[in-house]
């Protein structure tokens, strides 16, 4: 089966795959968040909150791994916490989307700037905390 080349698409078609992409993104991420909010509850709905002391979020939510590991466990905190890798998740799926757009488009300037992008995005969510 060839595929049609996205050349032939118009603007507007283009305009309402990225503007569907970020709904279906932003729907996810919130029904995953409201999930892991509500097997939270359930389990903790009456513990005291101890705000006098900070306390930062697990070593274990601070990786993916971490958090798939939470998820698997069914634990509301890790669910919660994929919901937000999948908010983040979203505008980053979006311009991998333009570059393959552009591609298509044979658009060899808005690629490449579109690359630039990507790769900055990708380094300030994996490459800079060391």
């Amino acid at each position: 089966m060839k595929s049609t080349p996205l050349a032939k698409w118009s603007d507007r078609q283009i305009e309402e795959i990225v503007g569907g992409l970020l709904q279906i993104g932003v729907s996810l991420s919130a029904f995953v968040v409201l999930v892991g909010g509500g097997i939270y509850l359930a389990r903790h709905a009456f513990a005291v909150a101890d705000y006098r002391r900070f306390q930062g979020e697990p070593l274990d939510f601070r990786t993916v791994k971490g958090v798939l590991q939470a998820v698997r466990e069914l634990r509301g905190k890790g669910i919660i916490q994929l919901g937000l890798l999948l908010l983040i998740a979203t505008p980053v799926a979006r311009v991998a989307f333009s570059i393959w757009g552009f591609a298509e488009e044979r658009d060899r300037m808005y690629m490449a700037f579109t690359v630039i992008v990507l790769s900055i995005l990708l380094y300030s969510l994996l490459g800079s905390s060391h």
